[in-house]
């Protein structure tokens, strides 16, 4: 049964060491034939760092002494190879219990270490994902906590009468600006959505000169900063096609960063919109460092950036194009490169279906800002930090309504307690008592199941926060920075327990 094994590697050796055995499973373990191996001292198999330190010799003496040894260790085939391999080596007796040789039984463990190791991997490479899953929910709650104060400050410059075109036109930058921030913070946080496609549309009819536009606004900052020539061609008709406006702006805004981004101080760059058949068009063309032949298939991969210090000066995580071609191909459209070398510039085509028969949207009227949202309500502001309590507190005033600012959760609580509020605005991140716990408390209070109760947060609800949201009493759940618009629409939902001077 030995010598037919060949799972297991067996063989045999005289007192001096010296092999009198060798089955099949030890050919194909060691890779010797038995002629060619059999009276060699079976030393030949261990490292020399292990007959160094005396270790064959060592095994033979204590299988003597206590009838049995066991070891883990490293072994070499005959090629120089080395596995690990599990050896048993059990002294044979003769028919006067005397010791006449030894049997050898060895297991290839190469396999199994291989799996450990792979799994200890896996292991290590799931908790460095979470780590970093938790700093991105940190980074984005540290990133949404100035932003809300900026559009509410924003929001109060614009109740301000003036007739400066430069004010206004710098105030619709701000505003865009911000809402790019918010939107990149969200990407950073579900950074496993971006590289799985699974990004969310909020598609409409969208009239794509109104878009293409408003990314150039967007991106001449940072092309008017690099010194380049910049144009934009338009056409004359209006070109609609089904989308989510701010993904497909987020779109143009990326490719018209890299092209800034790539080409020299001084360069040209074209953007231009057209139709093709039944496609929309989107050009951006620059005159930059171009696109290697050996990189041009990977442009789109994620992390892939130019090699060389004109782009990698202005940073970037390589991620604008990937995210680009995932968000063309959602909106089912297609995203080419193309480029006839270094130094001879690139430019990237944006094809999307057309949208045909499309009416024009009825023409809404808007309340005029500085105007109270449907009646004067009692809202009561609960934030810790001050810019983004006093500047949410002075916009509802210039709105109307009547508004008092708590720090904490306890001079909520007594704050509500005292003069019931209408609608309370909570800030979920409060120092000691958090909000779900101030939205419990006042819950408890007498006549408080009416009250509008809505949470602020910078972190993006998880499934557990939804649930203890419902079970707190939260009417809403809102992600900061709240719009002015989403705000005044919802002081209109709700009636006023009195009237409020």
């Amino acid at each position: 049964m030995a010598t037919d094994a060949t799972e297991y590697a067996v063989f045999l050796v005289d007192l001096d060491g010296r092999l009198i055995c060798w089955n099949v499973g030890a050919e194909h373990l060691f890779g010797y034939q038995s002629p060619e191996i059999v009276g060699q001292h079976f030393s030949r198999f261990f490292t020399p760092d292990d007959i160094l330190t005396g270790q064959p010799e060592y095994e033979l003496k204590t299988a003597l002494a206590t009838g049995r040894v066991e070891s883990n260790r490293w072994q070499l085939r005959k090629d120089g190879s080395q596995f690990w391999c599990h050896a048993n080596v059990t002294p044979l007796l003769d028919e006067h219990k005397q010791t006449r040789s030894f049997a050898r039984v060895m297991h290839d463990l190469t396999e199994n270490v291989a799996v450990k190791t792979q799994r200890e991997r896996a292991d290590g490479l799931a908790e460095a994902n979470r780590n970093k899953e938790e700093f991105m929910a940190l980074l984005s709650h540290e990133l949404r906590s100035p932003l809300s104060p900026i559009r509410n400050a924003l929001n109060i410059l614009r109740q301000m009468k003036t007739n400066d075109p430069l004010i206004e036109q710098a105030g619709n930058i701000i505003d865009r600006q911000v809402g790019v921030m918010v939107k990149l913070v969200d990407d950073l946080l579900d950074i496993s959505r971006i590289t799985k496609g699974k990004l969310r549309l909020t598609k409409e009819p969208v009239e794509l000169r109104v878009v293409v536009n408003n990314a150039a606004e967007s991106a001449r900052t940072f092309i008017d900063a690099r010194k380049h020539e910049f144009s934009v061609s338009l056409p004359t008709a209006s070109i609609w096609v089904e989308a989510d406006p701010f993904r497909l702006e987020q779109i143009v805004v990326n490719l018209l960063n890299n092209a800034a981004k790539y080409t020299y101080t001084g360069g040209l760059i074209r953007l231009s919109v057209g139709q093709e058949g039944d496609e929309a068009v989107i050009r951006v063309k620059d005159n930059g460092v171009g696109i290697a032949p050996a990189l041009l298939p990977h442009i789109f991969e994620l992390f892939t950036q130019v090699d060389g210090s004109l782009g990698r000066s202005y940073g970037g995580l390589g991620i604008g194009l990937a995210l680009a071609r995932n968000l063309v191909e959602m909106h089912d459209g297609r995203l080419q490169a193309t480029s006839a070398g270094l130094g001879t510039g690139c430019e990237f085509t944006v094809k999307l279906p057309l949208l045909h028969n499309h009416a024009l949207p009825a023409v809404k009227t808007m309340l005029k800002p500085g105007q109270p949202a449907g009646q004067s309500l009692h809202i009561l502001v609960v934030e810790d930090n001050v810019d983004a309590a006093d500047s949410l507190s002075l916009l509802l005033r210039l709105h109307g309504h009547e508004v008092q600012v708590a720090r904490t959760g306890p001079s909520a609580i007594e704050m509500a307690a005292a003069d019931r509020p209408d609608l309370i605005l909570l800030d979920i991140g409060l120092p000691g008592m958090d909000g779900y716990q101030v939205a419990k408390h006042l819950r408890e209070l007498p006549d408080f199941a009416g009250v509008t109760i809505c949470a602020l947060t910078g972190f993006t609800p998880s499934e557990a926060d939804r649930q203890r949201q419902h079970e707190t009493g939260f009417n809403h759940y809102y992600i900061k920075p709240l719009s002015l618009e989403i705000l005044l629409e919802l002081c209109k939902t709700i009636v006023p327990a009195s009237p409020h001077e």
